[in-house]
């Protein structure tokens, strides 16, 4: 596979990972700034976000005779370590985004969002390319009322959607890849402790809250599982069953996810022609915080999952992603463990540790290029100037392993700011 084409599918899916998630998903809107509203009873507010982030990052060449299809390998000539500074936006791109909300009818509060998600770095990288890379990864309307909630539209997607959302680099940059030199987002830990879920089209219901209990139900758009799909005849169905309580100044929350789909292969595959590929997968979370500490342990698996966004066999099939010469599915798997502690209202740390995993199948033949382990460990310090500025240093460690033992590593550097409203 040309290696410039692999790099720009990776640059793309890393521009749409932001995974922006946080307070701007479906799953956890924000707080709007301000609200204008008519004498009919409808509203209009804004909320949004600008982050800058200056990156660096100097890693290790790719190991003899690997094909570039590293995260943190540039073109894969480097005969010594490669060293990149840049100046973009962290995992989140920045965003404007706006609701407009309708009278409540019979109880019902009906609302659109509209959520538009800039990147601020040149196009590709490019000096005089001045056109960054923009998309609408929010467009949605959710009806809320005693039955619970239904959301029809564009948003992001339930499967290891809460894994991400909870990261503390969302806010940040966390795992800086080399496609984010060329335009795209960093990582946080995407890849490196648990895969992208995406924003795309689907139709969500959400149970109302018994006691802090919550079901949410996801039919939504599929996807190609490997290079070999033939076409998507099948929905792809997630749901994820979650909690939130408070016991005294303790908070606890928990969640379980899972997705399942299937696609028949092509006629003319070279492995298992005609029969079905399926992607099925489970994800889990558990967090517990007090006024200063809070601390996570998230995870996934699955098979016919990827290793970078959730079903990438078909984007990035030259990596072997999803399945291997066989045609069968590989088990994926990973987890991110982290601990924060807001030292005053000004000042948090935080350190957290992830990885990404996929094993060789039996009777795998070759395999020995395909990367088997994603890691990276990140130590942060924020400073809150105010309710709506902050100050972010990040230092990254990230490692990337493949079947044979092979390694590549890369130490990494981020300081950035953030601006919310």
């Amino acid at each position: 596979m040309n290696i410039n084409n692999f790099f720009e599918k990776t640059a793309k899916t890393s521009i749409a990972i932001s995974l922006t998630l946080v307070a701007l998903s479906a799953a956890k809107p924000a707080s709007a700034a301000f609200v204008i509203g008519g004498e009919n009873g409808w509203q209009l507010s804004t909320d949004g976000i600008v982050d800058v982030f200056a990156t660096y990052a100097s890693t290790s060449p790719l190991p003899a005779g690997k094909r570039a299809l590293s995260l943190l390998s540039a073109d894969g000539t480097e005969k010594s370590y490669d060293q990149r500074f840049g100046v973009g936006v962290g995992l989140l791109p920045s965003v404007i985004a706006f609701n407009v909300k309708a009278p409540t009818t019979n109880g019902i509060d009906s609302s659109v969002r509209v959520g538009i998600y800039p990147n601020i770095q040149n196009k590709s990288g490019q000096r005089f390319d001045t056109s960054p890379s923009v998309d609408f990864r929010e467009f949605f309307y959710t009806a809320k009322g005693s039955f619970g909630e239904l959301l029809a539209g564009r948003a992001l997607n339930l499967y290891q959607g809460k894994n991400i959302l909870n990261d503390m680099t969302l806010l940040t940059s966390g795992t800086v890849p080399a496609s984010a030199f060329r335009g795209g987002t960093t990582l946080g830990h995407i890849g490196y402790g648990y895969l992208y879920t995406n924003f795309g089209p689907q139709i969500r219901y959400t149970t109302p809250d018994f006691g802090g209990v919550k079901l949410a139900f996801e039919v939504a758009e599929p996807y190609k599982i490997s290079g070999d799909t033939a076409k998507t005849n099948s929905p792809r169905i997630e749901s994820e069953l979650s909690y939130a309580g408070k016991f005294g100044e303790t908070t606890a929350q928990a969640w379980i996810s899972g997705l399942y789909q299937t696609a028949p292969r092509k006629d003319t595959a070279a492995a298992r022609p005609g029969k079905d590929d399926e992607s099925i997968g489970g994800a889990y979370g558990v967090g517990i915080g007090t006024k200063s500490l809070n601390l996570l342990a998230s995870g996934y698996g699955g098979r016919g999952l990827g290793m970078l966004s959730v079903q990438d066999g078909d984007v990035l099939r030259a990596a072997d992603t999803t399945t291997d010469a066989n045609g069968k599915q590989r088990l994926a798997w990973g987890y991110l463990l982290q601990a924060t502690y807001q030292i005053n209202p000004t000042w948090k740390v935080g350190a957290n540790y992830g990885q990404s995993r996929q094993e060789k199948n039996n009777n795998e033949p070759g395999g020995y290029e395909i990367m088997k382990n994603q890691e990276s460990a990140v130590a942060m310090v924020t400073y809150n100037l105010n309710k709506f500025t902050q100050f972010v240093a990040e230092y990254i460690y990230a490692q990337n392993t493949w079947m044979d033992g092979a390694k590549q590593h890369s130490n990494q550097f981020a300081l950035g700011t953030m601006f919310y409203w």
